[in-house]
């Protein structure tokens, strides 16, 4: 049975939520890394992926202007730097200085791979939409990176109170 309920209460019930960490060049040269929920593939030919960025993040002002951008699903290792780079704005600091973690130089954009996750996809803006308080922005894929090491399990934010870890899929389910 279904209950009518506020949207701020029912909303609560999307975790656990795939966790994104976006990076972008800005108009200084730092690179700037936001954590993300928002996020889906929209086409598989060509490959696209879609994400939400809020209108007064910093970060929306990066990716607009920089055109280009690299998509990382960080690993499970990686908790502690999404949660700083999704709490703190690389208007005031320098995120990767503040809390460095391994990158490496993409090969079709100017931005950066972070070496940790478990895949990374560079994109070049297709598209852009303000909706409601987000912008959307589209990204064409235009290299793909995936890490060697098997081991590494996704990043999900498990609750509202930013709580991240793995997430385990039973494989197993029988219809």
């Amino acid at each position: 049975m279904q209950v009518r309920k506020d949207y701020a209460e029912v909303i609560t019930r999307k975790f656990p939520e795939a966790v994104v960490i976006a990076i972008a060049k800005d108009a200084q040269g730092k690179y700037n890394p936001i954590t993300l929920g928002w996020t889906m593939i929209t086409s598989h030919e060509p490959p696209m992926m879609a994400m939400a960025v809020a209108l007064t993040h910093y970060s929306r002002e990066v990716i607009e202007a920089a055109g280009e951008f690299v998509v990382a699903f960080p690993s499970s290792t990686m908790a502690e730097a999404a949660l700083f780079y999704g709490t703190h704005s690389g208007r005031d600091i320098d995120k990767l200085k503040e809390h460095p973690i391994a990158t490496e130089a993409a090969s079709q954009v100017d931005a950066l791979l972070l070496s940790d996750a478990v895949a990374n996809f560079e994109c070049k803006l297709e598209s852009k939409m303000v909706v409601g308080d987000h912008m959307l922005f589209v990204g064409r894929v235009v290299a793909s990176h995936m890490n060697t090491d098997t081991t590494l399990k996704r990043l999900y934010t498990l609750a509202p109170d930013y709580r991240m870890g793995a997430v385990s899929a039973d494989v197993s389910c029988q219809s």
